[in-house]
């Protein structure tokens, strides 16, 4: 079902797809309806015993028979708040797990969505619509939907009371509360808009938050502090007007709700005292219609705010459903196939890919590669800037899926796996080391937490992570949101153990190394050198000495393998792999665990001068291990 189709849905038959989760816990809400329905019968059988102790015993002034009524009433007042309370104990926990139920079917869907999916929504509307919207609805179904059911009723029962007590006054009730239906379906149209906008923008606020907090070093290097806050509070003024107009709109019908009543109420009075005063009604019947009448208030008074929580319940289940009638086309097949015994031949057949929304007319991002990596042989990718070489690792693992043509392991094409069995075989490490709000150890063993102990060991000295044996618990220490509390180098080796730590029959790997210091990165290569020879590799390079590692490179250039071969054979060979060669040496930066002093000492032995040194250059010490 489409975006727009859906927001074309009633609000009835948008609400109804909710039912699914709330299964489980409609027994309860159910009980709490009716316990909230005999409280409102209890109520409005109150005035019934008020007319028969006003036109009995009160008439004729016989004070014996004053307590019976007096009883009653009390005894009626006792179980409506017994009612009330149990009302509120049935539905409790059980509006809590329908949240439950559906915050997990969220997460899980975001889980299996493809990466794709995450390029285009922004993680604040993803957070927002499992917090806050998840939260609305769960109020919704514990308070919302019973109180509309029990107050319908409650309503339509008061009318026939009404008009039981005297017909003409309650002709008089039912047609000036005409208005307040034809407004309450004006209402409808107009805040339902206005609910969505809100919404969206609130989603967008979020999303602005979270990139200043993750990015709040950035914003304080370049001192963009000021301008990210004018930004957010444009931002939080969008959402601020909104807000505002919903008020508005809530307190239009609030206008009528409060009016239309005191209009009955005074109108009915004249009508009363008159029919009174002609013998149609008794004392005792008018002081009833008016007491049912006051019980009757509350219900057409809640009809605005249930009204409008309806609503915003409506456009939380249309943002719900949006992520999950979202199209995931990364999936396991229908009849799967295995690896009986994992080698790790990786094969490229013609594999072409562009983006779903790449633009008519535009190249492939990757444009026929075919690329064959024998089981145990290490294979460099080089290529300048968009060549495509950290979309064919993305590719490699199923991040995305090829356009056309296929890639395979061991000649089982990566589709015919479960995901689960394609990275089993798979791991790979990013240049982005990303790491998760967890110990040393689980994030090491995320993609094998059933590895033993010396398989951890050797993968963080295979990494030359042994650093995270000084922190403060060892391997227990928490590293905090995405690793932030390492340095750069030491996020990147915890996330190659990561990979190591796998112990895949096929190694991704792109451009692990970027952040380490020289010696670093020497120690890292011999000890890659080790794991790769047993293990078939495919690496991004973009430093010269990565390139080392590998018994083969293959030169992309626009989304094509243009030569393969050793790496001394293509620098005879290729003129454009010499220029790529020449870039990436030019590109070395000085160690990024080299100071400020070791800088000067190297300008000085060259130049014999002093030089001035930029202090943004050289921002940590040595000892950081590749901040």
């Amino acid at each position: 079902m489409s975006i727009d189709t859906e927001r074309k849905l009633s609000t009835v038959a948008a609400i109804r797809r909710l039912y699914p989760y709330a299964k489980p816990a409609m027994p309860w809400i159910y009980a709490g309806m009716a316990a909230a329905m005999l409280a409102a019968l209890v109520s409005l059988a109150i005035p019934q015993v008020l007319q028969s102790l006003v036109d009995g015993p009160l008439q004729q002034g016989d004070s014996n028979e004053i307590w019976l009524p007096v009883i009653v009433v009390l005894a009626l007042g006792v179980l409506e708040a017994i009612m009330i309370f149990l009302r509120r104990w049935f539905v409790l926990h059980p509006g809590t797990r329908i949240e439950a139920r559906m915050r997990n079917a969220l997460y899980d869907k975001l889980q299996r969505l493809p990466v794709a999916f995450h390029d285009r929504w922004p993680s604040g509307q993803l957070l927002s619509r499992a917090i806050s919207d998840l939260n609305l609805i769960r109020r919704w179904f514990a308070f919302g939907l019973v109180l509309i059911v029990v107050n319908v009723v409650t309503i339509v029962v008061g009318m026939v009371v009404l008009v039981s007590i005297n017909w003409v006054l309650g002709l008089i009730f039912f047609v000036l509360s005409i208005p307040l239906w034809v407004y309450g379906y004006v209402f409808e149209n107009k805040y339902s808009v206005i609910a969505r906008r809100s919404q969206d923008q609130t989603g967008d606020l979020a999303t602005a938050v979270e990139e200043s907090v993750h990015g709040i070093r950035v914003l304080k290097a370049f001192g963009r502090g000021k301008e990210a806050l004018r930004k957010f509070q444009a931002q939080a003024e969008l959402v601020r007007g909104t807000e505002i107009e919903k008020a508005r709109a809530i307190a239009g019908i609030w206008l009528w709700l409060l009016l239309v009543p005191d209009a009955i109420f005074a109108v009915s009075l004249l009508a009363g005292v008159w029919l009174a005063s002609i013998g149609e009604i008794t004392v005792g019947g008018l002081v009833a219609y008016f007491a049912t009448a006051t019980v009757l208030r509350w219900p057409v008074e809640s009809i605005g705010f249930l009204l409008s929580m309806t609503l915003d319940t409506r456009t939380a289940s249309d943002r719900f459903f949006e992520v999950m009638h979202s199209e995931n086309r990364i999936t396991d097949p229908e009849n799967p196939k295995t690896i009986e015994s994992p080698q790790g031949r990786l094969v490229f057949e013609n594999v072409h890919f562009r983006y779903e929304d790449a633009a008519d007319g535009t190249r492939d991002l990757i444009n026929g590669i075919d690329l064959e990596i024998e089981p145990g042989e290490t294979m460099a990718l080089v290529g300048l800037t968009g060549s495509g070489k950290s979309t064919i690792t993305a590719l490699t693992t199923r991040l995305y899926d090829v356009t056309s043509g296929s890639i395979r392991v061991d000649g089982v094409d990566i589709r015919d796996l479960t995901l689960g069995d394609l990275r089993k075989h798979l791991a790979m490490a990013f240049e982005d080391a990303t790491l998760f709000s967890a110990s040393v150890r689980d994030n090491v063993l995320l993609g094998r937490p059933e590895a033993t102990e010396d398989d951890l060991k050797e993968a963080l000295s295979v990494a030359q992570a042994d650093f995270v044996y000084e922190l403060p618990d060892g391997l227990d220490t928490k590293v905090g949101e995405e690793g932030m509390s390492l340095s750069g180098g030491q996020r990147q080796r915890l996330a190659l153990a990561r990979a190591v730590a796998a112990k895949p029959s096929v190694l991704v790997l792109d451009d692990p190394l970027s952040a380490l210091d020289v010696d670093t990165e020497a120690l890292v290569e011999d000890a890659l050198r080790h794991v790769l020879a047993s293990t078939t590799a495919l690496i991004v390079a973009h430093r010269p000495s990565t390139v080392q590692l590998a018994d083969r490179v293959a030169l992309l250039e626009q989304g094509r393998v243009t030569a393969v071969g050793k790496h001394s054979d293509l620098l005879a060979t290729s003129e454009h792999y010499r220029f790529v060669i020449s870039s990436l040496e030019d590109e070395q930066p000085a160690s990024v665990d080299t100071t400020a002093e070791d800088i000067e000492d190297a300008v000085s032995i060259h130049t014999g001068t002093i030089p001035i040194i930029n202090p943004g250059r050289s921002g940590r010490s040595a000892g950081e291990g590749g901040a």
